[in-house]
């Protein structure tokens, strides 16, 4: 079985309905761009997709949770791959709940015609072991600057997005960044690649959390990977009148790196 693709993300106000939970057609945008990635990491062909089984949401995505979409090969045909999608709901203190679950029916195609049969899934003793939190992104041309290559503004974003994850898996309580203390990019990323995402706490202090975060670029059609940028960013616990309160020794749901103790 071949390992999980994640694309996770925050519910902002834009994503939600008038109910104030994610927007059904927001999920099912996520699920699918998921799929896609999932198909084109394991094909290495253009892929397209073709349909969708049966998706039904049993629980919401509320306002300020973390969504994380899970996609995984799970069936591969002469042209075709089934990925199977999971979309999770995750409380910041911790509480997660499955939303939706479906599985996507992905088609390898090159210049309009049938592609070369795809490759087999990977045999258990294969699939790779479970990582730290690693996130995926695609970049789309609304993404880029008028270069052509994704604009800096949304790598940051896409960084201190990470970052806060990271820190909110971490501590299970809110958080707010203080501070981006060096951001280095050495390399472009073009429109049609995917980023991904390696957050990991370095340092632990009474209310903060360092957070590095290493950005990655992959071609989807190639499988080659770069290393193109690294941030160190400084993420604070809050409470409901945004002072800053104590870094409890909470479990995270993936490991980190303790370090030197912040002040």
């Amino acid at each position: 079985m071949a390992d999980a693709t994640h694309l996770i993300d925050i519910v902002f106000p834009g994503d939600t309905n008038h109910h104030g939970t994610l927007f059904g057609g927001v999920g099912l945008a996520h699920m699918d761009k998921v799929a896609f990635i999932a198909a084109t990491r394991h094909a290495h062909r253009p892929i397209v997709t073709a349909s969708c089984e049966r998706i039904d949401f049993s629980a919401p995505a509320r306002l300020g949770e973390i969504v994380e979409f899970a996609g995984r090969v799970v069936r591969v045909g002469r042209r075709s791959l089934g990925v199977e999608v999971t979309m999770v709901a995750e409380a910041v203190a911790g509480e997660r709940r499955l939303c939706s679950r479906a599985v996507f029916n992905m088609v390898a195609v090159a210049d309009g015609a049938a592609a070369s049969p795809p490759p087999p899934l990977p045999s258990m003793a294969d699939a790779p072991a479970a990582s730290p939190l690693r996130m995926v992104e695609m970049v789309f041309p609304e993404w880029t600057s008028h270069y052509g290559s994704l604009y800096g503004g949304h790598a940051l974003a896409a960084m201190s997005k990470a970052a806060f994850i990271c820190a909110t898996r971490r501590c299970r309580k809110a958080v707010v960044l203080a501070s981006a203390q060096r951001v280095d990019f050495t390399s472009q990323i073009q429109a049609g690649e995917i980023i991904e995402l390696a957050p990991r706490i370095v340092a632990t202090g009474r209310c903060s959390m360092s957070v590095e975060v290493e950005l990655w670029a992959e071609s989807l059609l190639s499988g080659e990977r770069r290393a193109c940028g690294y941030g160190s960013f400084v993420m604070v616990a809050v409470d409901d009148g945004h002072r800053p309160v104590p870094v409890t020794a909470t479990a995270s749901l993936w490991p980190f790196t303790p370090g030197a103790t912040r002040c």
